[in-house]
């Protein structure tokens, strides 16, 4: 009777090599339905955006935005990077700091356009209560320092649920609120269930599923046709390069495509 549970285990297996291989016959990072409508060209006729990526931590760029990262790479548009604390929780905030510079090159993002702060109020921790005015002040601070005009960050679980990740949130959208938007287009990365997110590839069926049948509402899945640039990235931060870490980056469907929702 072994056989019967082999049924299911092959099924899994031979599903999660279709989807792999449904990723990686995309020729380009893509955008899921494709649309001119996600992030098309400004309207003084630059072609490319200043894109500012607002993080917690070293090692969130890699480890859940790096599809992101690599389609708006592939569009011509500049990324930057403000990250609000040097993850400094295990004391190793200046190796991580200088982790996050080594996963920039992998995703060639200049160093000049990457910013890691160390905000005696901004420390990393689950324990640590991040200000959402500060969180705003300093976003508009490299907002009208490197000519922002589109945002991305966390949604309000944050993906992990990690406090950080949350505030980050809340202090982006009350940096909208005082500003009334403006000119900056912003978006959040979507927190997925359990279920969704440990299922690596194959949530791109569910994932686009649900982008077509919603783009009323500006929900876009990004797809990653080079899901080993998410690994060499994450393996840039070599501190936190540890074995469940490793088996994260290869389960975690925010390997593989990023659903991002605009604010």
């Amino acid at each position: 009777m072994a056989w019967i549970w082999m049924v299911p285990v092959a099924g899994a297996v031979l599903l999660w090599a279709i989807s792999l291989g449904r990723i990686l016959s995309y020729p380009a990072p893509s955008c899921v339905p494709p649309s001119p409508q996600f992030m098309p060209p400004l309207r003084d006729d630059r072609r490319s955006r200043n894109v500012l990526l607002v993080v917690a931590h070293p090692d969130d760029e890699s480890m859940f935005f790096a599809p992101t990262i690599l389609f708006l790479k592939s569009k011509g548009h500049s990324i930057h990077i403000l990250c609000m604390s040097r993850g400094d929780a295990d004391g190793l905030g200046n190796t991580r700091k200088e982790e996050l510079y080594h996963a920039c090159d992998t995703l060639k993002i200049p160093h000049e356009q990457v910013k890691v702060l160390d905000h005696p109020k901004l420390q990393d921790g689950f324990h640590e209560k991040w200000d959402h005015g500060l969180v705003a002040e300093l976003t508009v601070q490299h907002v009208q320092l490197w000519g922002i005009d589109t945002i991305v960050t966390f949604d309000s679980y944050g993906v992990s649920g990690h406090p950080n990740h949350k505030d980050l949130h809340h202090g982006v959208c009350k940096f909208l609120h005082a500003n009334g938007q403006g000119n900056d287009e912003t978006w959040e990365l979507a927190s997925l269930n359990i279920l969704r997110k440990y299922s690596g590839p194959v949530d791109i069926w569910l994932s686009s599923l649900i982008s077509f049948s919603r783009s009323k509402q500006s929900i876009y899945t990004v797809v990653n046709s080079r899901p080993s640039k998410s690994y060499e990235a994450m393996a840039a931060h070599r501190s936190q390069w540890v074995w469940f870490r490793r088996l994260f980056v290869i389960f975690s469907s925010y390997t593989y495509a990023n659903v991002l929702k605009k604010i």
